[in-house]
């Protein structure tokens, strides 16, 4: 699979004379006519602002509400404060009840470690609880333990040892457990875990000593009964009430019929009631059969029920993930459908079922009967009145589409989780801006080809938002197929790489699109076939860009060449062998790994970023190839000390009048500024600070497909649904 996310500045094109258009071409920027006048640079102040789309989506920015980031949040509990706390895979983060954020324990990926904070280490956390006096106690279900976090985020094991699965019961580390998900304490301190693996509810008192408190280690099953008599399939979300009642939540679970899986038998879809003295009794549903059934007991249905909480009343609340809804159910089993509508997605807030979920999770409530509800897909936490209002109570959910409009009315993308180029083309794709200001983007999984105006009007200029294809034609009768780069040259002529095409085409200024050169729906693998117009081939264009003669290069990336077409179409193969490694050379005798963006200087000199060879190689008019930026095959802060810094994953470029070359870096991006002079600057991002900042540099940035510089020497950047503007200090 390929990853490169590339991009490509659009070049001066063939009239620029002057001496004022050559500063315009070495931004990489291209123009929409002969006769126009280059952009005017005025001071702005320095920061990242939006261009035009959805700003929301996934992070970790600590922030105040809407403006915090959370990476699929799964797991909530609250505290008597009104404090809600948020785990999110080996994070976990404390809400206060206005809305602030913060990082409580974990971070730096996944493992074991205890200590404080940062410094603590989880692997793929459960369920979260918190007792009176403000301890979390967290399902470590990675490292089969249970955690314990203190107010200040002091982390120890509370019990088992991480990496060891078992049955055992015990005193702390004696005990053993199998992938425990769900943790509720009661009023005494105790501790109940769902220990989801061995299909038994455990008991952990305040000094550590673990219990079965009902069913039987690895014997499954829907059996209501006394403690070890009874059975279950899949416990995994609990709550327990003031009177020492458990609440379980039973996921689904498929057992396969034959060796294939491609039939079976489900169970479970219920929740389960377990009294003190460890009579199991079935609450709602029945176990193997699944719906949306509001109803009494037994004749309700549920769609994978993942997480339950549970009020001062003894209404319980059920987060019904498949449904994507919450239900509630009275103390004597009646359940209702508090908010969201079963079959129907989305992040709307709203009242009952005019709101919409996208996977509901864990869920929480307050001593105030609000209820909280972590929507991992959406990357949210929402908040629930007693009356069922549902409202957005921190993070942003991103907002996907292909709606044309002004600043953020605009849409771009499909939601990549669900796209087949889900990491090969990140939504949207490159960009490239004319000398006016107008910014070109690939709006990959729509098909598109957008333009927005310097004033943040969106429309799209050919192809139609969801409608795959190959066809040349004006505008919205033309079709593309996961088209990546662009750039455009000064005439307003717009190129594409449209790379599930396998083609290069051309948009004229009023919008009518031709193929320059490939064949569409023809991939050679291993082999080059250059030649005019569609007697060429391409196996994977990714990026181009276009110089002042009107010839385009493109990136050919599978086939690790950079090939180049005139302007009537001949398409030869500019450099590169076919071998994906980082040798210099000449030409043909040069190899490129995984070539991605590319962008050109005022002379005519060629970057390219590798993607997996972590450097930027240099290309001449003449073709030779050299190593400009990073060290082959050496990642980052793997450097050796005293050379050129390492680059991490580039992907995008773009350089400016005075030489400096762009580079965007890796999956938590940062841009850095390399200068002439060898000075090395990280200008816009913040390492492992992923999400959007809008405001003062260096911020914080998403995903970024793709990086042009316009006449101001000022930074687009398309990132996943919104087009960003980053003004660097002047």
């Amino acid at each position: 699979m390929v990853y490169n996310k590339h991009i490509t500045l659009a070049s001066l094109g063939r009239c620029m004379g002057q001496l004022a258009w050559l500063a315009l071409l070495a931004t990489g920027c291209g123009g929409g006519g002969r006769g126009d006048a280059p952009i005017t640079p005025t001071p702005l102040t320095p920061g990242i602002s939006l261009l035009a789309g959805s700003i929301g989506g996934p992070g970790h920015l600590n922030a105040p509400g809407a403006a915090a980031r959370f990476t699929y949040p799964t797991h909530l509990a609250v505290d008597t404060r009104g404090n809600v706390y948020v785990g999110q895979d080996a994070v976990i983060r404390k809400v206060t009840p206005d809305g602030q954020v913060t990082t409580l324990a974990g971070g730096g990926g996944w493992g074991f470690a205890d200590g404080a904070g940062a410094a603590a280490r989880f692997f793929r956390l459960g369920g979260l609880a918190v007792d009176a006096a403000g301890h979390v106690y967290v399902a470590d279900t990675g490292n089969h333990a249970i955690r314990k976090v203190s107010p200040s985020g002091e982390v120890t094991t509370f019990a088992g040892t991480p990496g060891l699965t078992g049955k055992a019961d015990g005193i702390g580390g004696a005990a053993s457990f199998f992938s425990p998900e769900g943790v509720a304490v009661d009023t005494a301190g105790n501790v109940f875990v769902a220990d989801t693996g061995n299909g038994t509810i455990r008991r952990i008192t305040p000094h550590g000593d673990v219990t079965t408190f009902a069913g039987t280690a690895w014997t499954s099953g829907a059996v209501d009964g006394l403690g070890a008599a009874a059975r279950f399939t899949n416990p995994a979300g609990l709550a327990v009430d003031s009177q020492g009642n458990v609440y379980v939540a039973e996921r689904a679970r498929w057992l396969a019929n034959d060796i294939f899986g491609t039939t079976g038998t489900e169970y479970a879809n219920t929740i389960r009631k377990i009294s003190p003295s460890g009579m199991v009794t079935t609450l709602a549903g029945t176990s193997g059969t699944h719906g949306a059934v509001d109803g009494v007991g037994a004749a309700a249905r549920f769609g994978n029920p993942t997480s339950v909480a549970v009020d001062r009343a003894g209404m319980v609340y059920v987060t019904d993930k498949q449904n994507r809804t919450l239900r509630m159910i009275d103390p004597t089993g009646r359940v209702t459908t508090l908010a969201g509508l079963a079959g129907s997605s989305g992040t709307a807030d709203g009242q009952g079922t005019a709101a919409r979920f996208l996977a509901p999770a864990g869920v929480a409530v307050d001593a105030l009967g609000q209820i909280y509800v972590a929507d991992p897909d959406a990357h949210t936490v929402r908040r629930i009145s007693p009356s069922g209002l549902v409202s957005t109570f921190a993070g942003a959910a991103r907002e996907y589409g292909s709606t044309d409009g002004l600043g953020d009315a605009a849409r771009f993308g499909i939601d990549t989780a669900n796209d087949v180029y889900r990491e090969e083309n990140p939504n949207p794709g490159s960009v490239a801006v004319d000398q006016h200001g107008n910014t070109y983007v690939a709006d990959v999984s729509n098909h598109t080809i957008r333009k927005i105006t310097a004033t943040g009007a969106v429309t799209t200029l050919a192809g139609t938002a969801g409608l795959r294809g190959s066809a040349d034609g004006l505008g919205a009768a033309a079709r593309f197929n996961y088209p990546s780069g662009v750039a455009v040259d000064s005439w307003g002529q717009v190129f594409v790489a449209d790379t599930g095409n396998g083609t290069v085409r051309k948009i004229t200024p009023a919008g009518v699109v031709s193929t320059l050169a490939g064949a569409a729906g023809v991939y050679p693998t291993g082999s080059t076939v250059d030649g005019v117009g569609s007697a060429a081939r391409f196996h994977y264009p990714h990026a181009v860009v276009v110089d002042n003669a009107g010839n385009v290069f493109v990136t050919d990336s599978r086939d690790n060449l950079v090939r180049k077409v005139t302007a009537a179409g001949a398409v030869s193969t500019f450099a590169g062998s076919g071998a994906a490694q980082t040798v210099d050379g000449m030409g043909r005798a040069a190899a490129l790994n995984q070539p991605g963006g590319i962008t050109i200087d005022s002379a005519g000199n060629l970057y390219v970023a590798e993607w997996t060879g972590h450097t930027v190689r240099k290309i001449t008019p003449s073709g030779l190839v050299t190593t400009h930026l990073g060290t082959p095959g050496v990642r980052g802060s793997e450097s050796a000390s005293g050379a050129v810094p390492g680059l991490d994953f580039p992907h995008s470029l773009a350089i400016d009048a005075a030489g400096n070359v762009f580079v965007v870096e890796g999956f938590s991006p940062i841009i850095r500024k390399f200068t002439p002079t060898g000075e090395v600057l990280t200008v816009a991002g913040t390492p492992k600070s992923y999400g959007i900042t809008i405001g003062g540099l260096p911020g914080s940035l998403s995903r970024i497909g793709g990086i042009a510089i316009d006449a101001k020497g000022v930074l687009h950047l398309s990132s996943e649904a919104c087009i960003l503007k980053v003004q660097l200090p002047q």
